[in-house]
């Protein structure tokens, strides 16, 4: 950080601009990401051109090492979506709900089954709005009003978006932020997201039949809140990547021997539910294929065992780990200096992967194999004369946000590289004290979030602004801030229209956004200032 920088008024409203404008854009004017993004993108490259007076070459290297920077995380999207285009065609989904729906007679356990645990074990290896798209039917089917089927995965399942879908969040941080403790960050982030989650899975079991069904679920919350957050944790010290697919995993498997408890086999003794139907439309129809073969739970289970498998032997077996890390991609950069004096070393090669233990490589694996089987197995159904081929069914979906996600890469790079987030970080460090920022950087965090709908997007446009913030604040834990920004990126989604459409067009209600968001604007609250608070407390750890 150059000590050339404008550290004034002007200069720092200035720097807010790219991020005014993607607010005004997305929430204003209701533009989608994949409008709004490149929008604000020019805005960044205008202000560091004109204002910052960054150098042409320092605009071009930071456009490029941003499009390198999607290119990573852009691999795991356009994977995890193919994995969902091929189980959804097969006829997965109805699978397992079928198979959820054999599994316990006590309602409120089939509600946290599949709304709280199924909905993170999702988010563990897809995400993108893909846990709630597909557990929200699966509560319509269980006899569920269609708004809180919406409702309960959407705030339930969202702790797991930072380190879900392969840890899509944590390596965007990682690619955008000087993190320079990632271990002490990635215990930290998990401390706060187990907060978020034990205030999740208690907001919807209340939602689901208030104080009556809060005790009797209390000790399942507990349960699954303590497998969660305890494997997460764990995991932190041995791979960041799999923690959530792990712990997710393991609380998938725990619910056999938590059906069979005595307090959870039998129905649960509520009757008053306001979120649920009276007479729900339960279906018997099971999956077939052409021979009238009919799909079982393991089969429905397959894709997700076998990237267990593939995850686990690719990273966690130190001589196939060794091996497949031979090949790496990266390019080399040359030093820059910005407009106002900072320098920016060479690189070669800057950010490299290594193809074959990239998370996207599994997912992508998991996917092609996925596809053979039930082809061979006869429940891949092709597309028919008046639907898309899963090839353009993935071009069609994967395009709009890969658009978004690239231009908030390049748009938080140009920020850093011109000197912007400095200026912003400095300029908010410079009026608030430690405790104060340590309490509202989960709050900025939340505003990523909702601009942007994705964790991993509110990671890329704020975790610099927040690393510089701590730099200027003796006191402040980079670890800190940086753990209060992956819990409130994470919440922020929560309340982020794209969010709640998809669920809302999921089970046919588009159009009640509104109550829905009415909701889920509580939990934010409540959950925000808890988050806060749990930082300003982990601040003082030093």
């Amino acid at each position: 950080m150059g000590s050339q920088l404008p550290i004034d008024l002007f200069h720092w409203i200035i720097s807010l601009v790219p991020i005014a404008v993607l607010m005004f854009l997305l929430l204003g004017r209701n533009w989608k990401g994949i409008e709004a993004g490149p929008a604000a993108m020019f805005v960044a490259v205008l202000i560091s051109l004109l204002i910052f007076n960054a150098p042409v070459k320092t605009v071009a290297v930071a456009t490029a090492k941003g499009m390198w920077n999607a290119v990573f995380i852009l691999y795991v999207v356009w994977a995890a979506l193919l994995l969902y285009l091929v189980t959804l065609r097969a006829g997965a989904f109805d699978a397992l709900r079928r198979g959820f729906m054999e599994f316990s007679r006590n309602e409120l356990f089939l509600v946290l089954a599949i709304g709280w645990v199924f909905s993170t074990f999702f988010q563990g290896v897809a995400g993108f709005g893909a846990p709630i798209a597909i557990t929200a039917p699966i509560l319509v089917g269980i006899g569920m009003k269609p708004r809180y089927a919406v409702l309960i995965p959407l705030i339930a399942h969202t702790f797991a978006k930072m380190f879900g879908t392969l840890g899509v969040g944590w390596l965007a941080m990682l690619r955008v932020a000087d993190v320079s403790d990632p271990l002490a960050t990635a215990v930290e982030a998990a401390v706060l997201l187990g907060l978020v989650n034990l205030v999740g899975g208690l907001f919807v079991t209340w939602i689901y039949g208030r104080g009556r069904a809060v005790v009797h679920g209390l000790p399942l919350i507990l349960i699954i809140t303590a497998i969660h957050g305890g494997v997460q944790l764990g995991m932190m010290y041995v791979n960041q990547v799999l923690s959530m697919f792990v712990a997710g995993t393991v609380c998938l498997v725990a619910l056999y021997p938590l059906s069979r408890w005595k307090r959870y086999a039998a129905p649960a003794p509520i009757t008053h539910r306001p979120v649920m139907l009276d007479t729900p439309p339960v279906s018997k129809t099971a999956v077939t294929n052409k021979q009238g073969a009919e799909m079982g739970l393991g089969l429905a289970l397959f894709p997700y065992i076998l990237m267990a498998v593939i995850s686990l032997l690719a990273s966690g077996v130190g001589p196939i780990n060794e091996v497949l890390r031979q090949l790496r991609v990266g390019f080399s950069f040359p030093d820059l200096q910005t407009g106002f004096d900072r320098l920016i070393a060479a690189t070669s090669p800057y950010s490299p992967f290594a193809v074959f233990t990239h998370p996207g490589t599994y997912v992508m694996v998991t996917a092609l194999i996925s596809l053979l089987v039930y082809w061979k197995k006869g429940f891949y159904k092709p597309a028919g004369p008046t639907q898309s081929s899963l090839w353009a069914n993935l071009v069609k979906d994967s395009v709009p946000s890969s658009i978004a996600i690239a231009s908030f890469m390049v748009m938080s790079k140009l920020m850093d590289y011109s000197g912007q987030t400095s200026v912003l970080a400095l300029g908010i460090a410079s009026v608030a004290s430690v405790h104060t920022y340590a309490f509202l950087a989960g709050w900025v965090g939340i505003l990523g979030g909702l601009l942007t709908f994705s964790s991993t997007a509110a990671n890329i446009l704020f975790s610099q602004l927040q690393v510089q913030a701590a730099q200027a604040l003796p006191g402040l834990k980079i670890s800190t801030v940086l753990a209060a920004q992956a819990a409130g990126g994470t919440v922020g989604t929560v309340i982020a229209p794209a969010n709640i459409v998809i669920g809302t067009s999921a089970v046919g209600i588009v159009g009640e956004e509104g109550p829905i968001l009415r909701y889920a604007l509580k939990w934010v609250v409540i959950t925000g200032v808890i988050v806060g608070i749990a930082a300003v407390i982990l601040n003082l750890f030093q």
